[in-house]
Parts: C-alpha cells; structure tokens; sequence
C-alpha cells in the first residue's frame, strides 16, 4: 500500500466548539458536496469538517485506489482534542469510516452511514460504473439538473464541479483496484454507536436486503431508511435525512 496523503478540507462552525464532527463523501464528489450536514450541524453548534479523498477534488493524486489506501489517508484526520465525536461518511466515505473504525476504536465516538457502500455486489458495481460514466460524459451543470430537477441549486452547481475537478482515472481505478469490495468484517467490529440512513430500495439504494441484515446484527447498529429518496438522501430529501442524522446524535 501506498503512502498516505493529506487530504484537504473545508469546514463550518466555530472552530472552538467542543463537539467536532468529521464528514467523509463518495465517490465522485468533494468535500464541499457536505455541506448540508455541515451546516446543520454548525448551526447545532458543533464543528464540522469535511475532506476531499484522494483523486477527487484538489487532493493529491497517487496510484493507488484501494480501501485500504483510502482508509489510510482518514485514519490520520483527528482533532487535537481527541476524538472525532462523529465521523459521518456516504457511500464509498461510509466503507472507509466503517474500516477505520473498527481498527481504530478510540477514533471516534459515534458513526453515521450514509447508504454506506459495505459490500457491492457486481449489480451494484455496474450501476456505479454506468453513472460515473455518465458524469463524466457531460460534467455541466444542465446535466446534472436535468438529472436530478428537484436538487438544490448548490448541490447541482457542486456536483458538476465535483465531477469536472475529480481525476477519470482515479474513479475507474477505485472499482479495478477493489476486485473484492466488502467492509463486512469491519462493521462487524465497530463498537460505538452507529446509525445507518438508507436510502429507499424502491428509488435505488446500495444498502439493503440481506446486507442490512447481516450488518444490523451487530447491536451497535441501528438503521433509519429515507422513504422516496435515491444513493443520496441529502440532496433528494435533505429535511428528512436531517431529521434521521439528529435523532442519531439524541440516541
């Protein structure tokens, strides 16, 4: 494996808050594309950061995109107080929270998945291929709102500029270099409070049947699904999924 990078970040809230919340994108997006739970969360009064992940955004370039590689480079985010208080990750962010986790179990005190890609089967993996392809077909912003009409205007605007700012290769490499794509074990092991917000199987979810079974058999996971809304339940229906992230936070 590769060495770790250093990732870049953005962040909301007061830095002097004593509640430091750590929020980890998918694939093909940017740190800035979190800027829902980053608001909300810095208007709750916590401070929250956001990274870009190798190859995406502005964060360096490398040769390798494993999970492994991925998980390295988050592994070494913490605040200089201690642990994260929540790391909340989407998608590829949810495998790579997950692993560090459970690794690391004094890395942070509570998780947050959003529709978390633990395991993806070779439906999943084509699903994924095709949208990425896709994006890169055609990175403007007509695009992505004829895509996806009922989307704020900053996710739109930021999604295309994810798109057009992420590395081709590096997306094509994340799916070659994991032939075998599956956190299973990890979720297994974590052992602080996790929460798990599922987007609707009936629109498209890559966390469902069995695989939430299996991972939900761990009694520190507990799971809420965001009715009527896709992969990305904070852009399709950011008031519920708010809703569900702060009823984690209370639990």
């Amino acid at each position: 494996m590769s060495a770790p990078v250093p990732l870049p970040r953005v962040a909301w809230g007061d830095p002097a808050s004593e509640r430091k919340a750590l929020l980890v994108h998918g694939l093909g997006s940017s740190g800035a594309l979190m800027w829902r739970y980053g608001v909300a969360l810095a208007d709750a009064g916590w401070h929250a950061t956001a990274v870009d992940l190798r190859g995406h955004g502005t964060a360096p370039r490398t040769l390798d995109y494993t999970l492994d590689a991925y998980a390295a480079d988050i592994a070494l985010l913490a605040p200089p107080s201690g642990p994260w208080d929540l790391a909340l990750g989407h998608s590829l962010g949810g495998a790579l929270v997950t692993a560090v986790a459970a690794d690391r179990p004094g890395w942070t005190r509570r998780i947050v998945l959003v529709d978390p890609a633990i395991r993806l089967s070779a439906d999943d993996r084509a699903a994924v291929r095709a949208g990425q392809e896709a994006a890169f077909a055609d990175p403007t912003i007509d695009a992505v709102w004829t895509e996806h009409p009922t989307w704020h205007p900053q996710d739109i605007e930021l999604k295309a500029l994810a798109t057009r700012q992420a590395s081709r290769w590096a997306i094509e490499q994340t799916s070659t270099q994991n032939a075998e794509w599956d956190v299973r074990d990890a979720a297994s092991r974590l052992t602080v409070p996790t929460r798990i917000i599922a987007a609707d199987p009936a629109v498209h979810s890559i966390f469902t049947h069995p695989l939430s079974d299996e991972v939900l058999a761990n009694p520190r996971c507990s799971m809420t699904v965001v009715r009527d809304a896709g992969h990305s339940p904070h852009r399709d229906d950011p008031d519920a999924t708010l809703t569900a992230l702060f009823e984690a936070l209370r639990s």
